[in-house]
C-alpha cells in the first residue's frame, strides 16, 4: 500500500502541476485551502487493514520516558491555545510522557511534510491533518487506526458528538482519526439592517434571500446582501443542504470514489441556478474566492447585510466589527426551501502515525485523551471558536462562560446538534484538486464564461479525469 501511495504522490505531481494554489485565510478556522501538486488518492479502502501495533490493552503498557513528536497546524491565537494545552499535559501527566509539539504551517505545509518524511522513512508520532486528507491518510498505510486505540483503552465513544465523529467514520463503523478542532458554516448577519429594514425573519434559503435583497438595500442600507466567497466547501455544504452525495461508493466512505454523482442527482446544478440568481439581481456580487478574505471584510465593514461563514471565524468577526453593529447568526442557508439535510464539518483531525512501537503508540493514546477531555475541550472552544468535540465540555463553567459571552455560538451547537450523520459529507483522494476545479467553474460562471449547465458539466468532466488518473496510478 504505501509504495502505491508514493507512486500516487510523485504521479500527481506531474498530472496536477498546472493547478494553482487557493490561498485561503478561513483554512484552519473552517476545512482548509487547497493543496497545489498534491495528491492523495487510493482505489483501496484501506478500512479492513489493522496496524499491527498494538497487541495489548494500553493499561498494561509502560509509558515512562517516552517522548511523543505532534505535528500541527495552529499559528497565531490557535497556536497559543495549542502551546498551552502540550505544556499543561507535560507538567501534570504521570505517566513520564513528554510532547514536543512542532508546528508544520498551514494544513498543505503539514501533509506535504509528512509526506516527504514518510518517503525519507521518517515521522512524528501525531499529526494534524485537515479534512481534505482524511481519504489519503485511510488509504496511506502510514496510520494507527483510531479505532484501535479507542478499543484497547476501552474508551467510551458515545461521549464524543455523533454528528462530527461521523465524518471520520467510515461505513463500516471505523473511526480513523480523532476530531479536534472542527467548525460548520454558519450565515452571519447583521442584525441592524434587519430591523431598519423591517425584517424580523432570518432567511433559511438562497431564495430566500433573494426575497428581501431590496429591503435590505432600500431601507436597510446594504450595499450587498450577500457577501458569499467562492468556496468549494460551501459548494459542498449546499449538497449536504439537499441530502445529496457529491460522489459514488457511498459518499467515497464505503470505499474510494470513482466519479462525482452531483451532475446526475442534480445538486450542483441546484446550487449553481440558485448562485447564480443572487448574482444576476445583484445581490450577491462576485467578491472573488475565499482566500481574498473579501467577503469577511464587506461584513464586518457593515456593507454586507449577510455572509456565508466558519464557527470558527466568530470572535475574529465580532472583534473586527468593532461593536458598530449587532452581529446574529443563523443556519447555514439551503439551497431551496424544501431541502432537509444537514451540514458537515470542517476543520481538521488526529491522526496517529504507525511507527512500530507499541509503547509510542500507547503515550500517544494517552496525549489524544488529554486533549480530548471536557477540560481540554472547554478551553480550546473558548480560545480559538471550535466545537468541543465532546459533550460534557458543555458541563465546564469555561464553556457557560464562553457562550454566555458570545451567544452567537450557540447557533453552531444548535445547527450541529439538527444535523445527521447521514450529512457528514464526502471522502475523497482528490478534494484539493476538486476544490480547485469547483472553484474554477463558478468563478467562470459569475464573469459570464459558462452557463450553469456548462460549469457543472465542466466540473464533473475535470473531476472524474481527476479521480480516474489517480485510481489509474494506484490500481
Amino acid at each position: 500500500m504505501k509504495k502505491r501511495v508514493i507512486a500516487s504522490i510523485l504521479a500527481a505531481a506531474m498530472v496536477m502541476s498546472s493547478l494553482a494554489a487557493c490561498g485561503n485565510n478561513d483554512s484552519a478556522a473552517a476545512s482548509g485551502s487547497s493543496v497545489s501538486g498534491t495528491s492523495s488518492a487510493s482505489s483501496e479502502s484501506g478500512s479492513s487493514e489493522g496496524s499491527g501495533v498494538i497487541t495489548d490493552n494500553f493499561a498494561n503498557v509502560d509509558t515512562n520516558g517516552t517522548t511523543v513528536t505532534f505535528w500541527h497546524s495552529m499559528g497565531g491565537v490557535n497556536g497559543e491555545a495549542m502551546d498551552y494545552l502540550v505544556n499543561k499535559f507535560n507538567e501534570e501527566n504521570t505517566d513520564g510522557i513528554t510532547v514536543e509539539a512542532v508546528y508544520q504551517g498551514e494544513y498543505d505545509d503539514t501533509i506535504n511534510k509528512l509526506k516527504s518524511a514518510q518517503i525519507g522513512n521518517m515521522g512524528a508520532d501525531l499529526v494534524q491533518i485537515y479534512d481534505l486528507g482524511t481519504r489519503f491518510m485511510i488509504d496511506s498505510g502510514w496510520i494507527i487506526p483510531m479505532q484501535e486505540m479507542i478499543d484497547a483503552d476501552g474508551y467510551d465513544i458515545s461521549q464524543i458528538e455523533p454528528n462530527v465523529a461521523a465524518y471520520y467514520t467510515t461505513k463500516d463503523g471505523n473511526m480513523y482519526s480523532m476530531p479536534f478542532n472542527s467548525s460548520t458554516p454558519l450565515l452571519y448577519y447583521n442584525k441592524d439592517m434587519f430591523e431598519a429594514a423591517g425584517i424580523t425573519e432570518v432567511p433559511a434559503s438562497l431564495p430566500e434571500i433573494a426575497e428581501i435583497g431590496d429591503a435590505l438595500m432600500n431601507q436597510g442600507g446594504a450595499q450587498e446582501v450577500l457577501a458569499i466567497s467562492i468556496y468549494g466547501w460551501y459548494f459542498e455544504q449546499f449538497l449536504c443542504k439537499q441530502g445529496l452525495e457529491m460522489v459514488d461508493n457511498g459518499n467515497g466512505r464505503e470505499e474510494a470514489a470513482t466519479k462525482v454523482v452531483f451532475d446526475e442527482n442534480g445538486g450542483a446544478l441546484n446550487i449553481l441556478n440558485a448562485w447564480y440568481d443572487l448574482y444576476e439581481q445583484g445581490y450577491a456580487p462576485n467578491v472573488g474566492r475565499s482566500g481574498s478574505d473579501t467577503a469577511t471584510t464587506d461584513f464586518t465593514s457593515g456593507k454586507a447585510a449577510m455572509m456565508l461563514g466558519s464557527t470558527a471565524s466568530l470572535k475574529q468577526v465580532l472583534e473586527d466589527s468593532g461593536g458598530n453593529f449587532e452581529v446574529g447568526t443563523a443556519y447555514y442557508p439551503a439551497v431551496s426551501p424544501d431541502d432537509q439535510g444537514g451540514v458537515s464539518i470542517g476543520g481538521a483531525s488526529l491522526w496517529a502515525l504507525n511507527n512500530n512501537d507499541e509503547k509510542q503508540a500507547a503515550a500517544t493514546w494517552k496525549f489524544i485523551k488529554f486533549l480530548i477531555s471536557p477540560e481540554s475541550q472547554a478551553y480550546w472552544n473558548a480560545q480559538t471558536g471550535y466545537f468541543p468535540i465532546v459533550t460534557a465540555a458543555q458541563d465546564e463553567q469555561v464553556f457557560k462562560d464562553n457562550i454566555a459571552q458570545y451567544p452567537q455560538f450557540q447557533t453552531a451547537l444548535d445547527q450541529l446538534h439538527d444535523s445527521a450523520p447521514e450529512y457528514a459529507g464526502a471522502l475523497l483522494s482528490v478534494f484539493p484538486e476538486s476544490r480547485q476545479i469547483v472553484e474554477t467553474q463558478i468563478e467562470d460562471m459569475l464573469n459570464g464564461n459558462v452557463t450553469p449547465e456548462e460549469a457543472v458539466t465542466n466540473m464533473a468532466d475535470e473531476i472524474n479525469k481527476t479521480i480516474e488518473e489517480y485510481n489509474l496510478v494506484n490500481g
